[in-house]
């Protein structure tokens, strides 16, 4: 291709890119494209919340090489989205299903994380920009290895093979990548670290190749591959915002009852009943039980949550999320609690206290400036659960929260709120550090 063709063909596709993110701009407050109500705070959240795809895509679109993956955060502070869970570092390696890779793994810190599950997907969630990806067949989990059977050695190593099928004398770890009629094959696997004590538990190192390329190397780019990665980082940033828009008001029913039938999946100020992750539901972590809704609150108002979990499960998570599906200021607030941060009052039961303003009480979530939002509840189970949790949700005013609280409720000074923080931001930067 000559110097001139290049030209033309790379002004070609920057007008095309720059078209599709103009295009997945209109998703900010088009209520045709299903955006949330508008207000000056959804306004800044929403176009920080399109200008992070368009962070995940550059690197998506120019740096997922199956024959050559990597573990990249496929969320983080700068590109929040789908609801995410503060308490997790999400990863994903872009990978061809037909081949064969090796990922070799090593625990390392005072404690590893709670929690850990590699899954093989078929899709990346929300790519296809509609809602027919949500039905039987339109992503499929092809395999997935999680804490419970994860074999690791003493000295903190772990090697998984990944593969369409199991080698007949492989007896470790191991992930299929395609299901086993053959009609589903993954491009993605997807990791999540879920933490419970911020201050002592580390990420591991990870590291994956597909067989046979260690020590090979990658054709360089040339104009017609740069050209159709820009094409495709419009693509993806046009998708992913009218999908998780759509989403969010036609599946959740985010912003009101959508279909007329007196119901919302999402209930305002209240929770939906628990129940196992599936994929017309989003999908979300396989070994899930979600529990959600929406708060909907002034600052002279608090969101009582009651929970009871009569099966130990091996995480638990309460999270609060901007209308967006961002998570809030989990770093700077405490926006979020898990298992190991939440306190049981004497009768085994958490009760959780939602608002913008300290009650200074324990198990406060502060919705840190964000009155509405996203409310989710989450249980990690290794097998289904024989009894699923119990949550339930009051709104009350702010000044009489103690009243509802067990009488022997303690006091959490403002110094102990500031040890809370300095914790979860030590924390973050660790989880997410660049270098």
């Amino acid at each position: 291709m000559s110097a001139e063709t290049s030209q033309a063909s790379l002004h070609a596709a920057w007008t095309d890119m720059i078209d599709a993110l103009t295009r997945a701009r209109d998703a900010v407050d088009s209520a045709e494209l299903h955006a949330p109500p508008v207000t000056a705070a959804g306004l800044a959240d929403g176009y920080g919340y399109l200008l992070g795809f368009v962070f995940s895509g550059i690197e998506r679109a120019f740096g997922e090489n199956p024959d050559f993956p990597y573990f990249r955060r496929a969320i983080q502070p700068l590109d929040k989205a789908t609801i995410d869970n503060a308490d997790a570092l999400y990863l994903s390696a872009p990978i061809d299903g037909a081949q064969s890779y090796r990922v070799t793994g090593r625990f390392v810190g005072p404690k590893p994380p709670q929690y850990l599950i590699f899954e093989a997907h078929t899709d990346y969630a929300g790519d296809t920009g509609g809602l027919a990806e949500l039905m039987p067949g339109g992503r499929v989990v092809t395999g997935a290895l999680d804490t419970a059977d994860l074999a690791v050695g003493e000295d903190g190593r772990f090697e998984i093979l990944l593969g369409p099928g199991r080698p007949g004398a492989h007896t470790g770890n191991f992930i299929a990548t395609r299901t086993p009629d053959g009609t589903a094959t993954a491009r993605f696997l997807i990791a999540r670290i879920l933490f419970h004590d911020w201050e002592h538990e580390m990420s591991p190192d990870l590291h994956i190749v597909q067989i046979g390329k260690q020590g090979a190397q990658p054709e360089p780019a040339d104009p017609a591959v740069v050209a159709q990665n820009m094409r495709r980082l419009g693509t993806i940033v046009e998708n992913q915002m009218r999908f998780w828009n759509e989403f969010y008001e036609v599946v959740l029913e985010a912003h009101g009852d959508k279909n007329g039938d007196g119901f919302t999946l999402m209930p305002r100020n209240s929770l939906n009943e628990p129940a196992l992750a599936n994929l017309a539901m989003g999908g979300g972590q396989s070994t899930n039980v979600y529990c959600g809704g929406v708060y909907d609150l002034r600052t002279d108002e608090a969101l009582l949550v009651e929970v009871v979990v009569p099966v130990p499960p091996a995480y638990m998570g309460f999270h609060l999320s901007n209308l967006w599906g961002e998570s809030l200021d989990y770093a700077n607030h405490a926006c979020s609690l898990n298992g190991f941060q939440s306190e049981p009052d004497a009768d085994a039961r958490i009760r959780y206290v939602i608002a913008d303003t300290d009650p200074g009480v324990p198990n406060w979530l502060d919705t840190a400036g964000r009155l509405g939002g996203f409310l989710t509840l989450r249980w990690t189970y290794c097998d289904p659960p024989s009894e699923l949790p119990k949550a339930s949700a009051v709104k009350v005013p702010l000044a009489s929260v103690r009243q509802h609280l067990p009488a022997d409720t303690r006091t959490v000074s403002v110094e102990e709120r500031r040890r809370q923080i300095t914790v979860r931001q030590e924390h973050v930067q660790r989880r997410y550090r660049q270098y």
